[in-house]
């Protein structure tokens, strides 16, 4: 092993100096949000629209996903599923518009802005497989079995983008939170 990497693993060598690291602001990588945008983010109403709509789709979702499963289980209540997904797949197309419209506010772009890139990748994911479940059940395709199985795939990638978001936002309050803190030290040593 080279001297530099044992260094590096020990944490000593140039660069290291340990005092100098503790006095620098916690670095997480970049932020995803400028200034501006997190003013601009912090001032529309599309975010509150947002924070509404959000928890609200995860209602409809877990009520859809409960009737859907009992469905496939029992053969009864197909109706009641088509409905629930028919509900789901109204309100995720809510969210998207809406979605585009507080990105193209917050960061001038109406999808796939950098800070949401892979996010809004998924999310097309789970609007194409909602919309193919609305083609089946309008267009009369296929069985309620295969439907209904097409809605839960369009499900697992909704909870797969839910995550994605909620990572990214706690990521986002951490950084904020890291990036703060240096500041309010500074302030109560003053």
């Amino acid at each position: 092993m080279s001297e530099g990497r044992m260094q590096a693993l020990r944490g000593t060598g140039s660069g290291s100096d340990h005092r100098q690291n503790a006095r620098e602001p916690l670095q997480t990588g970049p932020s995803l949000y400028t200034p501006e945008e997190q003013r601009r983010r912090d001032e529309t109403v599309w975010t509150l629209v947002q924070g509404l709509l959000a928890p609200f789709q995860f209602v409809v979702f877990l009520v859809s996903l409960v009737l859907v499963l009992r469905c496939l289980f029992t053969g009864e209540g197909a109706f009641a599923a088509d409905l629930s997904v028919i509900a789901k797949t109204l309100t995720l197309y809510t969210i998207m518009v809406t979605g585009s419209i507080w990105e193209k506010v917050v960061f001038g772009k109406w999808l796939f802005a950098p800070a949401f890139f892979w996010e809004d990748v998924v999310s097309m994911l789970v609007i194409a497989l909602h919309t193919v479940y609305l083609v089946m059940l309008l267009g009369k395709i296929g069985t309620v079995e295969a439907r209904l199985t097409v809605a839960l795939a369009a499900y697992l990638t909704y909870v797969v983008n839910a995550v994605q978001f909620v990572l990214k936002l706690r990521a986002a309050r951490l950084q904020a939170r890291a990036t703060a803190l240096p500041g309010q030290i500074a302030g109560i040593a003053a």
